[in-house]
């Protein structure tokens, strides 16, 4: 029997790690042998593990992930491979979805086919180390070993050393407005493949299928799709080298994909960094989004700025008087949303549920919502929210059973144990984020 690491997920670790120290050596190698790697059966059978994992909706045709395991899985793969192998392999366009965001605008998402994702996560699981090895640290997102509370762990350790002018930024329609030409010239810097450039060109050009209507947009890169994280990285790498190279005096960038924040010591140096930030996407062929830059002197009282869902803010120690550092705690318009959940999960419509249903399904919403919101300094919000917590269940409670107010419902809650509710004061954790191996 085979040693248990020789397996294919061992073998597509071993190739992402030559691929990475190779690069790394090499910063100006161009690597031109990738074809015959993304169409590997052990990197094909790795890529759609991690697509079956993420339980993703249905592209253009119609196929489930449930209909592919119910059909054969090795011939799946069979076929995908030998249509790459022989160069046969033509992209689907997206499905076009449209969310709701917390600003209140929509969020523009575009589902491949399961098919086209499987070969992207291909392409990604090749592709990613080669650049990762030039990514530098500023940027946090969509990253092996990276968070956004690694991102957020920076933004106070500069506040706490006095950098203490913010400047608060993100990309306008990042995805929609991604020069597909420029992409691929930075693609080319890394990658001599013509056949991998011509298939990335094959996925940008695919087309967005919505309303009943095919169009094939200009510029963008559809979120959504497996390799598209990695493309804006690609992209994006620009900003950082620029800032790094010629920035780096202003002050330090901390970016999250196509959100940023620079910190400053003083007022003209915020102000000379948006100018830069400005100049620099201009010549990227993008810009910053309008009504949502803001240079913020977190030495004022009461001012802060909100970042990955977040509000962070220089406030006064509890245990040392005279003394300030940046905490962080969820932001208004995050609560705003998780009061809104809550809402619709204890709705007047659920009344007809049972009780313990609901409960249930507030606890599963809660502790998923918590694994993010914990870290920081989140102790006063989710005391209030907890109150806001139980006040809704109360009142579904008294009204399932014919009673007015709340009383009836925390009466219930008060002799029941609070029915299991999960509570979220007492959860906070302390400490900086770490990498994640």
């Amino acid at each position: 029997m085979p040693h248990e690491a020789n397996t294919a997920h061992d073998k597509t670790r071993e190739l992402q790690t030559k691929l990475y120290q190779a690069a790394k050596r090499s910063p100006t190698r161009r690597f031109h042998a990738l074809w015959d790697r993304i169409h590997r059966r052990d990197v094909l059978e790795r890529a759609w593990k991690e697509v079956r994992a993420n339980r993703g909706a249905p592209g253009v045709d119609a196929q489930t992930i449930d209909h592919i395991e119910e059909t054969g899985v090795g011939a799946f793969v069979d076929e995908l491979q030998a249509e790459l192998k022989e160069e046969r392999y033509r992209p689907l366009p997206v499905r076009r979805v449209r969310i709701p965001k917390r600003d209140g605008g929509q969020r523009k998402l575009g589902v491949p086919a399961v098919r086209d994702r499987v070969v992207q996560t291909a392409a990604k699981i090749v592709l990613s180390p080669i650049f990762e090895a030039d990514f530098l640290d500023c940027s946090y997102g969509f990253r092996p070993g990276r968070s956004a509370h690694q991102a957020m762990d920076r933004v106070r350790e500069e506040v706490n050393r006095g950098r203490c002018w913010a400047v608060k930024a993100d990309v306008q329609s990042f995805f929609d407005e991604l020069d597909h030409d420029r992409l691929q010239g930075f693609l080319k810097l890394r990658i001599s493949d013509r056949r991998v450039l011509k298939l990335v060109s094959a996925w940008l050009r695919a087309g967005v299928w919505e309303g009943g209507v095919l169009s094939h947009p200009e510029t963008g890169s559809p979120q959504g799709g497996s390799l598209s994280p990695v493309l804006a990285n690609v992209y994006l790498h620009r900003l950082d080298l620029r800032w790094q190279q010629e920035c780096w005096r202003l002050g330090v960038l901390v970016r999250y994909c196509d959100d940023l924040v620079v910190l400053c010591p003083t007022r003209e140096r915020a102000d000379a960094a948006l100018r830069a930030l400005a100049a620099i996407l201009a010549s990227l062929s993008l810009a910053l989004s309008e009504g949502k830059v803001w240079i913020v002197d977190l030495g004022q009282k009461g001012q802060g700025f909100d970042f990955l869902g977040f509000h962070h803010r220089r406030v006064e120690s509890f245990s040392r008087k005279g003394r300030y550092f940046c905490a962080r705690w969820p932001s208004a318009q995050t609560v705003k949303v998780v009061k809104s959940r809550i809402r619709d999960l204890t709705a007047r419509r659920l009344l007809l549920r049972p009780v313990g249903e609901i409960v249930w399904r507030v606890n599963g919403y809660l502790r998923g919502w918590r694994n993010y919101y914990a870290r920081g300094n989140s102790t006063t919000i989710f005391h209030d929210l907890d109150r806001f917590v139980q006040g809704r269940v109360a009142r579904f409670i008294s009204k399932k059973h014919g009673h007015s107010g709340a009383g009836y419902g925390y009466l219930v809650l008060r002799r029941n144990d609070n029915l299991g509710l999960y509570r979220l004061v007492g959860t906070v954790l302390t400490g900086p984020a770490h990498a994640v191996r």
